[in-house]
């Protein structure tokens, strides 16, 4: 990207970002900030509090249900080198949290005999582990993908294709045939998609909105009226700051809001890159954004230090928090919302009134690191991961260990899954944090006066895209070129 550095340049001029901070996240499996020179607070799924719990992993009913039901799904085939390398910033094994072993662990040890042995890394650190990890031969199979990765994993010489220890056109992999082509470069696909998925939920506590009498956010979804006005008009309605009373808190609520309307900063389409930013729907995304911010609908993160107050939620002082499956995840004790089990409600992002109901979705999954020593065990574990997503019995015995470790209502279990088939349905999934530090760090990943974060920050969007627009687009198509020359090598 020489060619570019000069113009970049006058971006920076013109767009005098704070430091950068953390602003976008998959979820615990990915943390914060995507851009990896930003500096970020790591983002782990460990706690500070000591959690007892029973770590069992299946009663006899349920293993006896996947041994007749998702085990038939999976290959007959031995598989010779049963031990998977991974690298990750958390543990795909039970951890000390309280979590039980996941269902697709279950399928991969009881199926094949597999086992996975995690390389460890920070969040800051994980692509310096990687490069040293894939350089010196370590022979690691997969990273666990996040937003940050893809393509410029390629590019560096990361990641390679799966297309040879997959059947995309298999039964299984039907289940995820949209995920894949999320992360097709080239004609080449670059990913393990297991699980498409939200990304955000809307948390709100159903104590606050019976206290303040306002309408239950899950039934007005229920009944068709849950959009862009209905979410306002409460805001509006909840919001008094002299009674110390505020509306939508989070760093995250700048790409859920974002991506409601249906379209990212960056996709591919047919293998290529496509940038959107001069799209007239990104347009509407972001000017809603401005006008919750006008309305003092946003917590004013100045008067609190510029630190978000996930607690206020619990005592009844915030409306909405717009966050990520893992908030809720885990002993309850550890919520930093600090709302009670009884009283968390979820409901989707909402969309434009009349609109689909699009959702920033995760693409869960694994990408296969360049040297692999064990790539056909990685795609014998991601299909594991497929059928316990897609098996009505795994599906049930994930249901009981969620509600089990969580605390989890059989209602609240029941929402998630309909805001994830929504997110199934209606993914928007942005690749502007993949691409590149730069493209990232001035449209997704930046400081509050630039990119999808800065009309939550009191910056227009006309300003911000004519500051940025020309240059992004033309970074994109350097990433284009060099991303196709590097699949074209093989």
């Amino acid at each position: 990207m020489r060619n570019s550095k000069k113009i970049f340049a006058g971006i920076l001029a013109l767009t005098m970002t704070a430091g950068l901070t953390a602003c976008g996240s998959d979820d615990a499996n990915s943390g914060g900030n995507t851009a990896e020179e930003t500096t970020t607070a790591e983002v782990t799924t460990t706690t500070a509090v000591t959690v007892e719990k029973n770590t069992e992993t299946l009663k006899e009913d349920e293993a006896t249900a996947l041994e007749e039901g998702a085990m038939t799904q999976l290959q007959d085939i031995e598989l010779a080198n049963k031990e998977v390398k991974y690298l990750a910033h958390y543990d795909l094994n039970p951890s000390g949290n309280g979590a039980s072993k996941k269902v697709e662990n279950e399928l991969f040890e009881r199926k094949y005999g597999g086992s996975l042995k995690w390389y460890q890394t920070t969040w800051e650190n994980r692509y310096n582990d990687l490069s040293t990890y894939v350089l010196g031969g370590e022979g690691i199979d997969f990273y666990v993908s996040d937003s940050g990765n893809l393509p410029k994993g390629i590019i560096s010489g990361m990641f390679q294709p799966i297309d040879d220890y997959i059947d995309i056109n298999s039964a299984i992999w039907q289940n995820t045939k949209e995920g894949l082509e999320i992360y097709n470069f080239g004609g080449k696909h670059f990913m393990f998609v297991t699980n498409l998925r939200a990304n955000y939920y809307v948390y709100y506590n159903k104590a606050t909105i019976e206290a303040n009498g306002l309408d239950d956010p899950w039934e007005l979804y229920k009944a068709g009226n849950w959009n862009w006005d209905t979410f306002k008009d409460m805001l509006s309605e909840f919001v008094d700051e002299e009674n110390d009373q505020w509306g939508l808190d989070n760093w995250y609520n700048e790409a859920a809001l974002c991506y409601s309307a249906g379209v990212p900063v960056v996709q591919s389409v047919n293998g290529q890159l496509v940038c959107n930013l001069n799209d007239a729907t990104l347009e509407k995304a972001m000017n809603f954004q401005y006008d919750l911010y006008n309305s003092g609908l946003v917590l004013p993160l100045e008067q609190f230090n510029w630190a978000i107050q996930p607690q206020m939620m619990g005592e009844g002082r915030e409306l909405f928090w717009i966050g990520g499956f893992w908030e809720a995840e885990g002993d309850p004790s550890t919520w930093t919302h600090k709302i009670e089990p009884e009283n968390l409600g979820f409901v989707p992002t909402p969309s434009p009134a009349g609109s689909d109901p699009y959702q920033a979705a995760v693409a869960d999954g694994f990408v296969l690191c360049k040297g692999a020593a064990n790539p056909e065990g990685v795609a014998l574990y991601a299909e594991c991961a497929i059928v316990a997503n897609n098996d009505a019995d795994a599906i049930a015995i994930a249901d009981r260990k969620t509600m089990d470790d969580s605390q989890w209502s059989q209602d609240l279990v029941d929402r998630v899954k309909e805001i994830n088939e929504l997110a199934r349905k209606y993914p928007v999934v942005d690749l502007a944090s993949g691409c590149s530090t730069d493209i990232a760090s001035y449209t997704t990943d930046g400081g509050a006066d630039v990119g999808i974060r800065a009309a939550f920050h009191g910056t227009d969007w006309a300003s911000n895209r004519e500051a940025i627009a020309d240059t992004i687009i033309m970074l994109v198509e350097e990433v284009n070129t060099e991303l196709q020359a590097k699949v074209s090598e093989g």
